[in-house]
Order: structure tokens, then sequence, then C-alpha cells
């Protein structure tokens, strides 16, 4: 386990989750303070890149601070800000319809496109509170009158205090029967995540490791990209799921607190909340 702990330690540039990985909902998990210090602390390049679209890397920074973790927001790459660069890519200039939250809307709208519905190029979905019946049957008539269909990121469900709540795949699943269709994902394990993460990272992949709590985004997204992979217990994966996958983890560690020297020492730190 040492010889794991000392391996991980030894790498350049670091490539995180947040949710499971860092907080639940507007909780930090244990050791995740110390793990963000030891990260600076070391020289560490690091990354968090969330499949999460609904803040902005300036609010996912002041997220972090009210947790007791300070953390500039370049270091903050989401599904929202990669799917707004690959719309650009294929239709600069376009037009979307969205379901979602500020952050993707304006990472939207930061790349060029006008919010439409009427007829837009793209029906965007993301995680929302604003997700209603009135706006399913709006993006399914939107989809069936030739709007492409994309999906910030294919996580079914995401960790919060109380437990699991449904996520941006089982919002966009509707939509796709209803209109029989299939939605493009651009958020993990989608390789374009992953490209852009080691570009600002400016690391080679054999200098990176990956920290995930989800096997079927964060850890399939490394071994597909060929990224040294930490699977962490904290979120929504368990011990026991693990068997079901035809992919393992390099690593498994109950969480992040493992990580920094001398962090077994103390595996209970202070909960704060935002």
């Amino acid at each position: 386990m040492e010889k794991d702990l000392e391996y991980i330690r030894s790498k350049r540039a670091f490539i995180i989750d947040m949710d499971g990985v860092i907080y639940h909902g507007n909780m930090v998990l244990p050791g995740a303070v110390d793990f963000v210090e030891w990260l600076s602390r070391s020289n560490k390049a690091f990354l968090f890149l969330t499949n999460s679209s609904e803040r902005s890397p300036l609010e996912l920074s002041q997220k972090l601070a009210r947790l007791g973790i300070i953390v500039d927001p370049e270091h903050f790459y989401t599904s929202a800000l990669a799917t707004a660069g690959f719309l650009a890519s294929q239709k600069p200039g376009g037009s979307v319809y969205v379901i979602g939250e500020p952050g993707l809307i304006q990472a939207l709208y930061d790349a060029g496109f006008t919010m439409n519905n009427m007829n837009p190029d793209y029906v965007v979905v993301g995680e929302g509170r604003g997700y209603s019946l009135e706006a399913l049957e709006r993006a399914v008539r939107l989809v069936l009158g030739g709007a492409r269909l994309i999906g910030t990121n294919p996580d079914l469900t995401g960790p919060v205090e109380g437990g699991i709540v449904p996520a941006c795949g089982s919002l966009v699943a509707p939509i796709e029967l209803a209109a029989e269709t299939k939605a493009y994902f651009v958020g993990k394990p989608n390789p374009l995540m992953m490209r852009h993460g080691l570009r600002r990272l400016n690391a080679k992949r054999e200098e990176t490791v990956i920290i995930g709590d989800r096997m079927d985004t964060d850890i399939v997204a490394g071994v597909e990209a060929e990224i040294e992979t930490v699977l962490v217990l904290s979120g929504v994966t368990r011990m026991l799921d693990i068997p079901r996958f035809p992919y393992r983890p390099k690593h498994i560690l109950e969480g992040v607190f493992e990580i920094p020297l001398g962090a077994a020492d103390d595996k209970e730190p202070t909960i704060n909340k935002a």
C-alpha cells in the first residue's frame, strides 16, 4: 500500500474530480483540505476536471473557499466549458436551447452562441433544477425538428450530503427516448475532456494521475487515455461495484486523505460546510 502511495505522490500532474472526491454537495470530505494544500506545497500541477456543468470556474473557486480550500479559478475545467468549446469548433456562432444552470449558459455565451427556443442548432442539456415537463416537451419538439441533442456529461447520478441524486445522463434519457435519438456527451469519459486537461496542465500522460470516484466516467477515462488511475471510495463507487466492470483502477483508496505524507495519522479532520 505504501508503495502505491509513494508512486502516486511521485507524479508531477494531477487531474482531480470534485463531487465525491473533494466534497459531497456542500460538505467537504475528510482530508480534502490537507490534500489540496499538499498539492500546492509540493509544486504539483493540478486541475479539477469536473463533469458538473452548473458552476463556472470562478463559482467553483468560491465554493471551495467557503469549504476552507483556496484554489484559483484557473485550476478548474468543467463539462460546460468543454461543451461550449466543442460546439464552437463544430458550428461557430450557432444557437442553442439550453436546459441547465448559469455556468453552462455563460460558457455558451462566452463561446459565441445565442439562446434560441424556436429553431436552434443544438439542444444542450446539463444538470439543472429548472428541468420541467415544459422544458422536456420543448426539447423533444426541437430535436424532432432537426436540432442536435448534446449532453454535457453522461453521469446518471451524483453524490450529495443526503445520498444520490439524478445527474445529466438521467435528465437526457427521456428526450432520447421520446425523440428516438441518441445524445452526444462531451464530458468524461469523452477523450476531449482528457486532452483538454493534459493541455491545460502542460503535462504528458505518463507523468499524470487521474483521481475520481466513478468507474464509468473517471476511471474509464483514465484507462482509455492511458493515464494512471486512482479510484477513491468516498463517492459513488463502492468496492463491491468494481467487479461489474471489465476494467480496473490502478490504485484504490478510501479517500484523498491517504495521499499527503503524514495524513494517515489524522483521518477525521474537521468537516466544513459551504
